[in-house]
């Protein structure tokens, strides 16, 4: 019965180690695609809102009067 216990013993032992390495690999899974969701998430917002000030920037310019370009003087010889 000893060698029974033992063996047993063992094989919980085992078992605890891989389910530990298990428990483990999936939270730090679950921390990296967080990471990646929230990364995502904010390169996306980022991307709204430079597009927006690129609209904004379009229109302003569309709306403001256009320059008159400087003329160069001549030298005459």
């Amino acid at each position: 019965m000893a060698e029974h216990s033992k063996q047993r013993t063992e094989a919980d032992n085992s078992f605890l180690k891989v389910q530990t390495q298990s428990l483990a690999r999936n939270r730090i899974i679950s921390e990296s695609d967080n990471i990646a969701q929230a990364r995502d998430e904010k390169t996306a917002r980022l991307r709204e809102l430079r597009l927006q000030k690129e609209a904004l920037d379009r229109e302003a310019l569309a709306l403001a009067p256009a320059k008159p370009k400087a003329r160069r003087k001549t030298v005459s010889a």
